[in-house]
């Protein structure tokens, strides 16, 4: 049985918006979900796919909005 690991990548220059922490957010797709994360605090958010392709544009890979 092999099991996939989630790649999860640090977002340079984002600041959480839950506890100010700079360089603490990480991105990753979960069940095709694009998904942050503070490391600092419990501070989550997501974003399916058609929201972000609908957001984005140009060289714009995509745009997430917390809440």
């Amino acid at each position: 049985m092999s099991m996939s690991k989630i790649k999860k990548r640090f977002v340079a220059g984002a600041k959480c918006p839950k506890c100010g922490a700079q360089d603490s957010i990480l991105l990753f797709k979960l069940n095709g979900i694009e998904t942050v994360e503070c490391t600092d605090c419990d501070y989550t958010a997501q974003q399916v796919d058609e929201q972000a392709k609908q957001q984005s544009s140009g060289s714009l890979i995509g745009v997430f909005k917390p809440e």
